[in-house]
């Protein structure tokens, strides 16, 4: 399946935004789906992930009450709505699928990402 990533841009801090990742094929419900980003000169961190049927998520404590991961599987598209953005949340964001269908947070057990989108906020 091939992903693509949108919505990111330049925010003030404390301003918003929200992600969307576009799935090609509609085998998009099979997979469960995670965001992560990467900050320059970081490692890839993981963001938040969702499972194929919706019930579960799992956020990084730096991102809870803050980042909502959600899903519309009839459209085949994942989001992230991002609230109180801080300086520090800047970084390209990927989405990727993970088959079997439950959410993980480690990088390694997704098998098919998307390209990235920049998102910048600005302090």
């Amino acid at each position: 399946v091939q992903l693509q990533a949108s919505g990111g841009g330049l925010v003030q801090a404390g301003g918003s935004l929200r992600l969307s990742c576009a799935a090609s094929r509609r085998t998009f419900s099979w997979y469960a789906m995670g965001w992560f980003r990467q900050a320059p000169g970081k490692e890839r961190e993981f963001v938040a992930a969702i499972s194929r049927n919706r019930i579960t998520t799992t956020y990084a404590d730096s991102v809870k009450g803050r980042f909502t991961i959600f899903r519309d599987n009839v459209n085949n598209t994942l989001y992230l709505q991002m609230n109180s953005l801080q300086p520090d949340d800047t970084a390209v964001y990927y989405c990727a699928t993970r088959d079997p269908g439950s959410p993980a947070t480690i990088s390694g057990s997704y098998n098919n990402w998307g390209q990235g989108t920049l998102v910048t906020v600005s302090s």
